[in-house]
């Protein structure tokens, strides 16, 4: 059925009989939904001071990258070498991490290609493998797998680069090699070459990549020294280390202990169970993406004890919603849409999920909770990676309702969680669909 004229009129008059209508249409035409629908009160929520925080460094600044799962796991990482060290503040190389990403994430891409040679080009799946091979995003596990086979090394040495801060250029490139390197492959199978021949034919595209990287990047070290000052002024030099032993010294992280729970009240995803995602990753040898299900309670309570032992935490979230940057405030009543449009957003978290409102696409940290008497959290102290011209000089403030409504999921160290969703590894893995929502990648810039 077609729009009609008779429809028309009807909508334009009930449009001029509302007289709220002509008071909306001047703000929003004016500046904007988001600013006319802002609720006044929001400040007065959110004081920025918060009961229980941890320790934490300087803000970082992806810039015009999409690394916010590199920068939150750093940030997180930072801490523990902060204290080794007796500095005031440190911070990670995220350049150095970006490189290895990029080569990982291109081997995983080619190697994929391999694997499906049999499925037709214009398959779901080729096609999702082909949509966006290398972009910045990520998650916790992808990382965890980096650090463990590359470790990390301070920001002096390896510093950033212009492709590093601004990757738009550099995935463009490396995208159209990507798939030319995957035609290449699938050209190569059709014709009838060997298993060997094709390895090769995916050897010689790596060189390519790591050569491009180089260029955009820089070199990576096989070994550094670093120099700094402690909190009392004290000079020290850390003499040639490799990265992964920096890490292992510095950080000292048992990345086996660390398990990533979400949220995700959707019907096909029953809580108490872990899942990973089929094609999605980085280090192809590396340990799956795997993710326990489980109320959103257990990722508060998790993150409030972790907090309370005074560890940060990593998580992920759908930070566009409800969200005023400029404030640096997470809020579910930020806007008040009803009153400036005439309803409200009224699907539920499960809706937004199966409907494509929503998904997962920024990390940051936990770095602090306020919570009320009787220890229920009232808002959460949030440390982002966008600098510090935004919310109080780069901190954020989220509602705990905000948290219920468009967080998906937290890494903490097992002994956060209840042992009735730890339980849930021991058991089958269920698989996801490449294209599952809970398969989205941390990457807003």
């Amino acid at each position: 059925m077609t729009i009609t004229n008779e429809q028309l009129n009807q909508f334009r008059q009930a449009f001029e009989s509302d007289k709220a209508n002509h008071a909306a249409k001047h703000a929003v035409a004016k500046v904007g939904i988001y600013k006319s629908s802002t609720d006044n009160n929001l400040k007065r929520r959110h004081s920025f001071v918060f009961s229980d925080e941890t320790k934490k460094g300087d803000i970082t600044n992806q810039k015009s990258s999409g690394r916010c799962w590199m920068f939150a796991a750093l940030n997180t990482a930072r801490v523990d070498t902060m204290k080794k060290l007796n500095m005031k503040t440190f911070e990670f190389s995220q350049n150095y991490t970006l490189f290895w990403d990029k080569l990982e994430k291109s081997n995983y891409f080619l190697e994929s290609i391999l694997e499906t040679m049999e499925e037709p080009l214009n398959s779901r799946l080729v096609q999702h493998l082909l949509s966006d091979p290398v972009e910045d995003g990520g998650q916790w596990d992808m990382f965890s797998g980096l650090l463990e086979k590359y470790g990390a090394v301070p920001k002096s040495v390896m510093p950033e680069t212009y492709h590093s801060s601004n990757t738009r250029e550099l995935n463009q490139v490396l995208t159209a090699k990507l798939r030319e390197f995957a035609a290449d492959l699938r050209d190569g199978h059709k014709a009838g070459q060997s298993k060997d021949e094709l390895e090769k034919i995916k050897e010689q595209s790596l060189s390519f990549v790591y050569s491009l990287l180089t260029k955009a990047l820089g070199e990576v070290p096989d070994s550094f020294s670093y120099e700094y000052r402690d909190e009392d002024d004290a000079f020290h030099r850390i003499e040639d280390i490799t990265p992964v032993d920096f890490f292992n010294e510095y950080v000292d992280w048992d990345l086996d202990e660390r398990v990533s729970l979400i949220n995700a009240p959707t019907d096909d995803k029953p809580y108490g169970k872990a899942y990973t995602v089929k094609y999605l990753g980085t280090v192809k040898e590396g340990k799956p993406i795997t993710y326990v299900n489980a109320p959103i309670e257990a990722l508060k309570e998790a993150a409030i004890a972790s907090i309370k032992d005074g560890e940060p935490v990593w998580f992920g979230c759908d930070v566009g919603k409800m969200l005023d940057r400029e404030a640096g405030i997470m809020d579910e009543s930020t806007y008040d849409y009803e009153a400036t449009l005439g309803q409200a957003l009224n699907l539920t978290k499960a809706q937004r999920l199966d409907y494509g409102e929503s998904l997962l696409t920024h990390a940051m940290v936990f770095v602090g909770v306020d919570l009320d008497n009787d220890g229920e959290p009232i808002k959460w102290k949030v440390e982002n990676s966008w600098g510090d011209k935004s919310g109080d000089k780069g901190i954020y403030s989220m509602s705990n309702s905000w948290f219920d409504e468009y967080n998906y999921q937290v890494a903490v160290k097992k002994k956060y969680i209840e042992e009735k969703w730890l339980d849930a590894l021991n058991k089958p893995v269920v698989e996801l669909d490449p294209w599952d929502p809970m398969g989205s990648l941390a990457r807003v810039k």
